[in-house]
């Protein structure tokens, strides 16, 4: 009796495993801004840091908009690594 409340546990433990597995996390396309560009950020998610340069460099956005759905936004920033002196 113990071995087949064992092997039960076993087969359950396995399709859970299999069950997780078969989530996928898509990722939404990245958006190029634009001075066109329309936004409608409702909250930030996640903000990528800028780099230590003196430069016009890549960041990226991901923020949810109205309706809940989630954007990654790619636009250009100055970099940190410029001083006054």
């Amino acid at each position: 009796m113990k071995r087949l409340i064992a092997l039960a546990l076993m087969g359950l433990s396995t399709l859970a495993m299999a069950d997780g597995s078969n989530v996928t996390h898509s990722q939404p396309a990245v958006e190029h801004y634009t001075y066109a560009t329309d936004l409608d950020i409702a909250k930030v998610i996640n903000l990528s840091p800028v780099d230590d340069v003196c430069a016009v460099v890549p960041a990226k956005m991901t923020y949810e908009d109205h309706q809940g759905k989630r954007h990654v936004l790619e636009y250009s920033v100055m970099g940190n690594g410029c001083t006054n002196g």
